[in-house]
C-alpha cells in the first residue's frame, strides 16, 4: 500500500508539474528523491491551505477510483443535476463501467436545453466499447456536422463502427480524417491497417513512414507514451517492404 501511494504522490506531482509548467529540474527531484521530492515539490509548489482539501481529494481518487464514483453518486443523490449525472457517467465510463455510463448519459440526454454535443460524443465512446456499432453510427450522426465532431477521435470511432458494419466506403473516407501530422499515432495506425486489410498497401506505407519520421522528433515523454505504437509501426513498415 506504502509503495502505491508513492507511485499515487509522484504521479499528482508530475501532472501538476507537466501542467503548470514548471522549471525542469523538478522532474528530477520528483522522480529520483521519491516521497521527500515530492513533499518539497508540494510545499513550495502546490500547497496552501486553501488546496489542502483538493490535494488530499485527488489522491485518495488515484489510489482508490471507486471511491471517487461512490462520491459523485452522492452528489448526485443531494442534487438530481444535469453537471452531477454527466460528472458521474464520466467517472463510469473511466473505470470501464460502460452499462452504467451509458444509463447515465441517456438520462442526461433528455435535458434538451442543454447543448448535448459532449454528452453525445461520450455515449459513442462508451457504445463503442461494448461494440454496439449501430447505436456508435446513430448517435455519430445525430453531430456529424458539428465542428468539434469534423477530425476528431469520435469522427474517428464512427469509422471504424462503420468498418464493422461492412460500410468500408465511407468508412474510409471518415477514417483518413484522422491522417493528421504529429498528432492521433494510435489511430494513424489503425488507419494503416484498415488500408493493408483492403489492398491500399501504398498508402498505408507513406502514413506509416510519416509516423515513424515523427516519432524521431518527439519528446522523451511522447516516446516513452507510444513506444508501443512505434514499434508497431516499425514491424508493419519492415513487413511492408
Amino acid at each position: 500500500m506504502y509503495y502505491y501511494l508513492i507511485i499515487a504522490l509522484q504521479a499528482y506531482c508530475l501532472y501538476h508539474l507537466y501542467t503548470n509548467r514548471n522549471a525542469f529540474y523538478w522532474w528530477f527531484i520528483i522522480l529520483f528523491l521519491g516521497p521527500i521530492g515530492c513533499a518539497i515539490y508540494l510545499l513550495t509548489q502546490v500547497y496552501n491551505k486553501r488546496d489542502a482539501e483538493k490535494i488530499t481529494k485527488n489522491l485518495t481518487h488515484v489510489i482508490n477510483p471507486s471511491k471517487k464514483v461512490t462520491d459523485l453518486e452522492n452528489r448526485l443523490d443531494f442534487s438530481d443535476s444535469y453537471q452531477n449525472r454527466v460528472n458521474l457517467a464520466d467517472a463510469y465510463l473511466e473505470i470501464k463501467d460502460f452499462d452504467k455510463a451509458i444509463a447515465q448519459y441517456q438520462e442526461a440526454l433528455k435535458d434538451t436545453s442543454q447543448n448535448n454535443s459532449y454528452v453525445t460524443k461520450q455515449l459513442i465512446e462508451a457504445y463503442f466499447n461494448i461494440q454496439d456499432f449501430n447505436q456508435v453510427v446513430f448517435y455519430a450522426e445525430t453531430i456529424k456536422n458539428h465542428t468539434e465532431f469534423k477530425k476528431s477521435r469520435t469522427q474517428f470511432l464512427y469509422g471504424l463502427a462503420l468498418e464493422r458494419l461492412g460500410k468500408l466506403e465511407v468508412a474510409e473516407a471518415n477514417l483518413r480524417t484522422i491522417d493528421i501530422r504529429y498528432s492521433f499515432y494510435e489511430e494513424r495506425l489503425i488507419l494503416a491497417e484498415f488500408l493493408i486489410s483492403n489492398q491500399k498497401t501504398e498508402d498505408a506505407k507513406e502514413i506509416l513512414k510519416d509516423i515513424s519520421t515523427e516519432s524521431s522528433h518527439m519528446t522523451k515523454q511522447n516516446q516513452r507514451l507510444y513506444r508501443a505504437t512505434i514499434l508497431e509501426v516499425e514491424k508493419l513498415l519492415k513487413e511492408l517492404q
